[in-house]
């Protein structure tokens, strides 16, 4: 009995590091925790082709929306760890554990659930208004913003989402108050500016610069540390004298317990797709600078930006929702 039972161990654990060494060997499904034409999913869908080239399976895009975009993130979080199910994440993955918290919910996740893959970009957002709008200047915003408080409305992509965070550290450095009009995600939320719904949104360059370039969308102001390369005629927040910084960054995670063997491939097949020239040259279409870091580098990444996030959040405190 014993031989036996030791024989059907020594079995699995056998077909548990072929079934690693050999992954993968069926489809790989990225969730995107956002709909169509945001941020994750214009990165997404180009960096999943690519990485097929390397993992010599179909890499299989899928919006799984709903919160925000936590909604997605948790189901990535609870699935199998064994590579076959990996998420394509913004820096909102660090805002909802602490949101969460704040208002007295339990954390549909942690961040610890996951296991950092690689960076693949990391962009500044912009305050934007409609291509007609009467807001010409940032401070022609705040001043029709402070004389008409709660009047003044903008789109996002969720609750707690990166757009939403991303305007109230801005309305707090200004001491404004906006109204907030949340979406399922980052591309509805464009949408809903360009209809009339809604008269301002802080977007990634990714997802704004074809409408800026067009004239349909005007840009006010930047949330960088310095003047955006394409756009050097946009003032950043801080030059203008708001202390109001954000980025928006995209990377691959997975289950935080996969095999090391399962995440070694994930990097590789990551890092041959931020070097591969069809990827680079869909993110070149968009305005948006592949900024890669591999697994070490990008917890580095994560956690600092984490931290200060989380001050930012402490700092927003509750936020009501009409």
């Amino acid at each position: 009995m014993i031989r036996r039972i030791v024989g059907a161990a020594l079995l699995v654990a056998t077909s548990l590091a072929f079934a690693q060494e050999n992954y993968p060997t069926k489809p790989v499904t990225m969730i995107v925790p956002f709909p169509p034409g945001g941020v994750a999913d214009i990165v997404g869908r180009p960096l999943a082709a690519a990485m097929e080239r390397t993992l010599k399976q179909p890499v299989v895009v899928v919006n799984r929306t709903g919160a925000g975009g936590a909604v997605g993130m948790a189901v990535v979080a609870k699935s199998a760890p064994d590579g076959y199910t990996v998420l394509m994440g913004l820096s909102s993955i660090s805002i909802f554990p602490v949101s969460d918290r704040i208002n007295g919910k339990a954390p549909a996740y942690e961040m610890k659930d996951f296991a950092p893959i690689a960076l693949v970009t990391a962009d500044p957002t912009v305050l934007v208004v409609r291509g007609d709008s009467a807001y010409h200047t940032l401070k022609e915003f705040v001043a029709a913003a402070k004389a008409n408080p709660g009047k003044i409305n903008y789109s996002s992509s969720g609750v707690y989402g990166t757009l939403h965070v991303a305007m109230e550290i801005f309305a707090n450095a200004a001491g404004i108050h906006l109204f907030h009009v949340p979406y399922q995600g980052g591309g509805p939320a464009v949408t809903a500016l360009l209809g009339g719904q809604v008269e301002a949104l802080a977007s990634g360059p990714a997802a704004a610069i074809g409408q800026i370039k067009a004239g349909k969308m005007r840009a006010l102001a930047s949330w960088s540390d310095k003047r955006l390369a394409l756009l050097p005629e946009v003032p950043t927040f801080k030059e203008l004298g708001y202390d109001a910084e954000f980025y928006i960054w995209s990377g691959v995670f997975a289950p935080v317990a996969t095999p090391a063997p399962v995440i070694q491939r994930l990097r590789e097949a990551v890092r041959n797709a931020a070097a591969d020239p069809d990827f680079r040259n869909a993110m070149e279409k968009v305005a948006t600078p592949v900024s890669y870091l591999d697994a070490p580098e990008f917890q580095k990444y994560w956690d600092q930006d984490a931290r200060r996030l989380a001050v930012a959040l402490e700092k927003i405190g509750k936020v009501e929702q009409k």
